[in-house]
């Protein structure tokens, strides 16, 4: 059974009613390529198991309103969620007790948000592509006050593992001059991304200042984490945060 030490807990200064977590592949049924807590329908693996997984972790998280899985397209759509109920959208926020926003990865940066006041929550998945469309600026964009706002940086792939070409680093310094400094050339053409780094120049020109969590790998520590870099084929984690009912069922 799934329980609470094969997740990682957040640590940030969020309200108590607000709750978060980001699976690991520990804990699940899924074997082969996908051993572990795979949490994704698209990626081969036996649908019976992901399935199986999934009620694992609801059920260990004390969920009574069911995980709202997205249709990630490496884009900057943020649903609204209950309302947006069938949604192909990279971020997902809510201000509806009980109700979880998550998103799936495997390298790519998951991004928790919440307020100050924990009136509502925010998940974001940012890969290079939805990074730099603007993916993490349209989340903070459903939050009031953008100085109100705390942001987590789950598990990603880290700038050791993460190369890219030339075109890459021009998107983003074309936006954010300072971007420069997430780039380390390695070979000509190529550069070692720091995807965290990324993150946190765009959440502050976005008004962001209260940014924590980042420093893992997750192409470097098979043990802990899928990475579709290092494996190609392979399951997803997954990274939610909700607002834990006043009754008291979420007990995650």
């Amino acid at each position: 059974m799934t329980t609470k030490t094969d997740w990682l807990i957040p640590e940030w200064p969020v309200p108590a009613h607000i709750r978060a977590v980001s699976t690991t592949r520990s804990g699940g049924v899924s074997e082969g390529s996908w051993l572990g807590l795979n949490l994704a329908m698209h990626v081969e693996d036996e649908p019976q198991k992901v399935q199986a997984n999934r009620v694992r972790l609801i059920e260990s998280l004390g969920l009574t309103c069911p995980p709202h899985w997205l249709t990630q397209v490496h884009g900057k759509r943020v649903c609204e969620l209950p309302a947006d109920n069938e949604c192909e959208a990279d971020a997902a926020s809510t201000t509806q007790p009980g109700q979880a926003c998550v998103v799936m990865t495997a390298d790519c940066l998951p991004v928790l948000f919440t307020d100050v006041q924990g009136r509502r929550v925010a998940a974001a998945h940012a890969g290079w592509r939805g990074l730099a469309a603007g993916v993490l600026e349209a989340s903070v964009q459903k939050f009031a006050r953008a100085e109100q706002v705390m942001a987590w940086l789950g598990p990603a792939i880290g700038p050791q593992a993460f190369e890219v070409g030339d075109e890459v680093r021009e998107a983003f310094v074309q936006q954010h001059a300072e971007a420069g400094r997430a780039f380390v050339q390695n070979r000509p053409g190529h550069w070692l991304a720091d995807i965290y780094e990324l993150a946190r120049i765009r959440l502050d020109a976005a008004g962001v200042r209260q940014v924590y969590g980042g420093g893992l790998c997750t192409y470097s520590d098979a043990q802990r984490f899928y990475s579709f870099r290092r494996d190609r084929i392979t399951g997803r984690m997954a990274s939610l945060i909700w607002i834990e009912q006043e009754d008291g069922n979420d007990n995650g």
